[in-house]
């Protein structure tokens, strides 16, 4: 038998098992490719237009545009290699690939608001002249592309991949509300100020939703404690069933986003009533906690 391909009794839920997936079930690929395909065109389109009205908000936009298409064509290649079986590798399968592909599109786009920060500062000093009409005009139409890309990407709510992806979106649609109040008052007042100045109010919304995500799949790669699960709660609500004595080396995490898992040590009066507690430890864990994928190790007093 190949390494690579262990039997498939080695991974098989049975009677009493958790029945969890290596991944997430839900994912629709279809959204995830008709806001690709309308993000990059889109993106491609206002990139030429602001290096022709030489406007940093369109660029801006633009540059945010590029970095939701690279969000999304990770989300999509995430999703793929998400629902590849385990292996003799991966036993657990490859559903931290949508929480790393989250990761690096949340590094991504702070380094892109790093660059739009100082090309800001920089205009400060040297206004450039931009053509209002033509900013205008690509803004209207950008903020009508990201309506739609946020309306679709808002139906996949449980993905943090794919909430990295709708934060770009979001940031995105942000931008294009900036440059179209930039392009309107640079048309009718001829304040060029205003260009730079927006494109650093957008900086720092987009700022505030990237660090959430990086702190929520940073959670999740390093097997954080789920947020709406109390550890310690848990640990004191195993030491109070009937039969435990005590509980140590316990740990709980989430194999994938949603589906939580636990190990630990319990130990118990007596080896032969194991059945029967484990049976409260699972019953208690699955109701009051939501955890049903639990592997305990029965002890006896040391």
């Amino acid at each position: 038998m190949s390494a690579q391909h262990p039997p498939t009794y080695l991974h098989a839920h049975k009677k009493g098992d958790a029945q969890h997936l290596h991944y997430r079930e839900e994912h629709n690929k279809a959204v995830l490719m008709i806001a690709l395909l309308l993000t990059f065109t889109f993106a491609a389109i206002e990139a030429f237009a602001g290096f022709w009205s030489n406007s940093l908000a369109l660029i801006s936009d633009a540059g945010h545009m590029v970095t939701d298409a690279a969000a999304l064509g990770l989300a999509l290649l995430a999703q793929i290699i998400a629902k590849r079986p385990p292996s003799a590798k991966h036993s657990f399968g490859f559903g931290r690939a949508e929480s790393l592909a989250a990761f690096i599109n949340g590094i991504a786009m702070l380094l892109l608001v790093v660059w739009i920060a100082s090309e800001a500062l920089t205009r400060f000093k040297e206004p450039h002249v931009v053509q209002g009409q033509t900013v205008t005009i690509v803004a209207v139409i950008g903020l009508l592309i990201n309506i739609v890309v946020a309306w679709v990407l808002s139906k996949d709510k449980k993905s943090v991949n794919t909430k990295a992806a709708l934060v770009h979106v979001m940031g995105d649609l942000l931008g294009s509300v900036a440059a179209l109040i930039a392009g309107v008052v640079i048309q009718y007042t001829g304040w060029m100020e205003i260009d730079p100045l927006l494109s650093l109010f957008v900086c720092f919304l987009v700022l505030r939703s990237t660090i959430d995500v990086l702190k929520e799949s940073y959670h999740f790669l390093m097997e954080g404690v789920p947020h709406h699960i109390d550890y310690v709660l848990v640990g004191q609500d195993l030491a109070q069933v009937p039969g435990v004595l005590a509980v140590h080396d316990l740990h709980v995490w989430e194999m994938t986003p949603g589906h939580p898992a636990l190990i630990g040590h319990v130990e118990v009066r007596d080896l032969q009533d194991w059945p029967m507690t484990l049976e409260r430890i699972n019953k208690m864990l699955r109701e009051k906690h939501e955890i049903d994928h639990v592997t305990l190790q029965p002890e006896m007093p040391s």
